[in-house]
């Protein structure tokens, strides 16, 4: 006499989801521009020149002068923003072709070429973008400084050896930067940085 046996299965739980979870990308616009959010605090530059920069400044005011720091560190997630949105502005790069980046969950592409360039448009207006930003910079490594220098036309000024200087027009502060390691990029008015670049 043959004896069937029925095998009793117990099922299996599969966590493993039939289509992985993918966040839905954000299109480009002005929003974008509070996220990854820079800093205009000499404590978050490196070591070195936040030195350098610090001593600058003091020596700045000390003379009568005014300085407003506007921007020191910036992101890289938002050096990607800002190098971006500006070449589709400028017409340098279709929205489509702009590379991931990792961390930004941006989409560059609107329904038609128009809303996308125009999108590109508001993010350069909101973050105040006049010159070109770099995509890496002086500012994602922490060596650079935006800044408005202001009433020292006439003044007397100490580099960073000790002597006194005169102030006769607003580029003699070139040198005196540097004496303190901080150096001017003289084709963008407000930056300066560790190698002048």
């Amino acid at each position: 006499m043959t004896r069937t046996v029925t095998a009793e299965l117990t099922p299996t739980t599969d966590t493993t989801p039939a289509v992985a979870d993918v966040p839905a990308r954000d299109k480009s616009g002005a929003h974008w521009v509070v996220r990854f959010p820079g800093s205009a605090s000499l404590d978050d530059l490196a070591a070195g020149f936040r030195a350098g920069a610090t001593a600058f400044i003091g020596a700045i005011q000390a003379a009568g002068g005014r300085v407003n720091v506007v921007a020191t560190y910036r992101p890289r997630e938002r050096a990607y923003l800002m190098h971006y949105s500006a070449r589709i502005d400028r017409g340098d790069l279709a929205p489509g072709e702009v590379p991931r980046m990792t961390g930004v969950n941006i989409d560059w592409v609107h329904d038609t070429p128009a809303a996308s360039k125009a999108a590109a448009r508001a993010m350069v207006v909101a973050y105040g973008i006049v010159f070109p930003p770099a995509l890496t910079s002086r500012h994602t490594e922490r060596a650079a400084i935006d800044m408005t220098i202001t009433g020292m036309n006439g003044k007397t000024i100490q580099d960073a050896s000790g002597r006194n200087l005169a102030i006769k027009k607003m580029s003699d502060l070139h040198a005196v930067g540097a004496s303190y390691g901080v150096h001017k990029l003289v084709s963008d008015p407000p930056h300066w940085s560790d190698d002048g670049h």
